[in-house]
């Protein structure tokens, strides 16, 4: 992922591939000491002779028992694998021991010529001038000058191997196999001599422990900061995302980069003791931790606060330390988080407001936008045989990408900004209701104004749908949630409808006379018929839903119809005829509503409910009639119930109570779902 990333919402994509190197030269940082050892010539008055040392039989003796009980310790043993089978690979062809001329030990001289060909065989000479020093100042047979003189001549060579050691240790991609074996076996043996000398004769400068394992573990360190801290890809290139995005993106495919060539190419070579790959990701992690920690103390952007997080809640941890060729390597090292806990927490915390704020921002914006669209006129697309609005859409891309991209980066924060997004999503839907209701009524006259109506009632199926599927909730929580789209669609179906309705006044007001003439309903409906074809920009649940409404209408209407004829029929026969028509009617204002997709079942009853109890004359049967009937409709009152039993003249009035009693014991069991006779008047 680090080599190819691509992060949502962030322009361009970034690869590094580099090569370990130590760009800095061991030898530009001497010691004291060191900086004194430089003069290679010998005084002109002495010829070049080697460094010889004349020591007492019973002395030699003495050093010699004590070397041959001398051990090595610590990292006395671990290079001994360089050290095996050396004869064998002299005899191969590989470089003898460096000698001088005729068989003897070097001079400093031609030491000093091997040192700079590169040649590490002149390391063992080197050690064998130093312990011959060494003896030379425990004898006291040299005065202080010359023993300055040589110590100065000896360590000026030590400058030299330890720049050519750690030279190939630092840049070990760039030596041969077999040179960086000797490297390493020359840095073993000085480990090992370190080890065994003490502080050394009070005549000469310690130089010992020398300690090029620890100094080569701080050139490591000092790589590691060179490489992390290096220019990234890009830097110039303004689409390449903002500098802390560059750093971070450089640091992560180098860092990774680099200990896979650690892994593959170095740990065959080193030995284990060494542990090579923790000593470079251990280096790279403290830089990396430090640039990160260092950014985190400034008041980022959002943009850079997530990319903060994310390298350190996600990308790090699952791309670096727990990739396919490091992780077996990193997983013990136990390296940590780049940031402590309580930085990370902070930075979540200004993560999830920042990014709720930002939803809030877009939310808004594309509200504002499409109420401009509204206000100029614009028609809104017809897409797939409805009228159709992006509006939904946005909002939802919107909540859906704020709330992957904490997903994105721990599954917990993903669960934490959840309810705020939703909360940012109940506020927008209240926004949006209030917008859209001053559209209704201002722009009524816009001839674009039923279909920027039809189009905003079909953006509330996705808003529906992705509540109740993706965001899911209490069924309270969800109801108080959309209860402004539901208000929404009400206020729209109201004035879609408003013409329809009111086309329908004079129709019903003439079949006023004649309620129960069936040519009287069929002017009606022919009439709702007719109108129909204008809600077929919406989509088809909509358009069901809006049927149900006229539905509703219809029965309304008839019922209100019924109750101001106040009829009074005192003849049975008369009952039975005004039942059987009320009947009829009913049964063509459910076939027609049915046919044009009115998926109100409810309302099937509720008229030849009324003809039945009109055609019942039995007390009792009425009562259950009645009874049944409130079940159904729980807003029907006893002022519904006095209408429908005034058509029943031969009815005693002691009768009729008692039949109104009913509703006394069914009153208050349930509240009605879908309101019928709270929409009738009585009087």
């Amino acid at each position: 992922m680090l080599k190819m990333m691509t992060f949502q919402g962030l322009p361009g994509q970034q690869t590094a591939t580099h090569i370990l190197h130590l760009p800095r030269d061991p030898q530009s940082q001497l010691s004291t000491s060191e900086a004194k050892a430089s003069m290679w010539e010998e005084p002109s008055r002495d010829p070049v002779v080697p460094l010889e040392v004349e020591v007492a039989p019973e002395r030699n003796e003495e050093a010699a028992r004590k070397k041959e009980k001398k051990k090595p310790r610590g990292l006395a043993n671990m290079f001994s694998v360089f050290t095996k089978g050396r004869k064998k690979k002299e005899q191969e062809g590989e470089p003898a021991p460096l000698l001088g001329q005729g068989g003897q030990m070097p001079t400093v001289e031609e030491l000093k010529a091997a040192l700079e060909q590169g040649r590490l065989e002149a390391a063992g000479p080197l050690l064998a001038l130093e312990r011959e020093l060494v003896a030379l100042a425990a004898s006291g047979s040299a005065d202080a000058e010359e023993l300055v003189r040589r110590q100065s001549k000896v360590e000026a060579l030590y400058v030299l191997l330890r720049g050519l050691v750690l030279g190939l240790l630092g840049r070990p991609l760039l030596a041969a196999p077999e040179r960086l074996r000797q490297a390493l076996a020359v840095l073993a043996e000085q480990e090992r001599e370190d080890a065994a000398q003490g502080p050394g004769p009070a005549s000469l400068e310690a130089t010992r422990p020398r300690g090029w394992l620890r100094q080569w573990r701080d050139e490591v360190a000092r790589a590691a900061d060179e490489r992390l801290g290096g220019a990234p890809d890009g830097a110039d290139d303004p689409g390449a995302g903002s500098q802390a995005e560059r750093a971070f993106l450089h640091m992560g495919c180098t860092m990774k980069n680099d200990l896979e060539a650690v892994v593959e190419r170095l740990k065959p070579l080193f030995p284990a003791e060494m542990d090579v790959v923790a000593v470079y990701a251990r280096s790279y992690h403290a830089h990396f931790a430090a640039q990160l920690a260092s950014m985190a103390q400034f008041e980022l952007c959002p943009r850079d606060t997530y990319m903060l997080l994310l390298w350190v809640q996600k990308l790090y941890p699952d791309d670096i330390i727990n990739s396919p060729k490091l992780a077996g390597e990193l997983q013990g090292l136990e390296l940590g988080s780049l940031l402590p806990p309580k930085q990370v927490q902070e930075l979540e915390v200004t993560f999830l407001s920042n990014e709720v704020t930002g939803v809030k921002e877009l939310m808004a914006r594309a509200l504002e936008l499409e109420s401009e669209r509204w206000a100029q006129n614009t028609a809104p697309q017809f897409l797939d045989s409805h009228w159709h609005s992006e509006l939904a859409i946005d909002i939802m891309q919107i909540l859906y990408q704020a709330h992957t991209k904490a997903r994105n980066v721990t599954p917990d924060l993903g669960s934490q900004i959840r309810p705020m997004l939703l909360a940012a999503l109940t506020a927008f839907l209240n926004s949006y209701l209030s917008t859209f209701d001053n559209f209704l009524e201002k722009g009524r006259q816009l001839s674009n104004y039923r279909p920027n109506v039809m189009a905003n009632v079909n953006n509330c199926q996705l808003f529906w749908t992705t509540v109740e599927q993706k965001w899911q909730q209490t069924q309270a929580s969800q109801n108080f949630m959309l209860s402004p789209l539901r208000d929404l669609k009400s206020h729209s179906f109201a004035i879609l409808l408003q013409s329809l309705f009111e086309d329908l006044k004079p129709l019903f007001k003439k079949a006023q006379a004649r309620w129960s003439a069936p040519e009287q309903l069929d002017e009606i409906l022919a009439t709702v018929g007719g109108r129909l074809p204008e809600f077929s920009g919406l989509r088809d649940c909509f358009r069901e839903e809006l049927m149900e409404a006229v539905h509703l209408h219809l029965v309304k209407e008839y019922i209100t119809l019924l109750g101001r004829r106040r009829l009074v029929l005192k003849a049975v026969e008369q009952q039975l005829q005004l039942a059987g028509q009320i009947e009829a009617n009913a049964n063509l204002i459910q076939s027609f509503c049915t046919q044009h997709g009115s998926p109100a079942s409810w309302l099937n009853p509720a008229i030849p409910t009324i003809a039945e109890i009109i055609r019942l004359q039995d007390p009792n049967a009425i009562k259950i009639s009645v009874a049944t009937y409130a079940t159904w409709y729980p807003d029907f009152s006893k002022g519904h119930l006095n209408t429908i039993l005034a058509i029943k003249g031969n009815l005693p009035s002691s009768e009729a109570r008692d039949i109104r009693s009913i509703l006394d014991m069914s009153t208050g069991t349930r509240e009605p779902t879908k309101a019928l006779f709270s929409l009738i008047k009585v009087g």
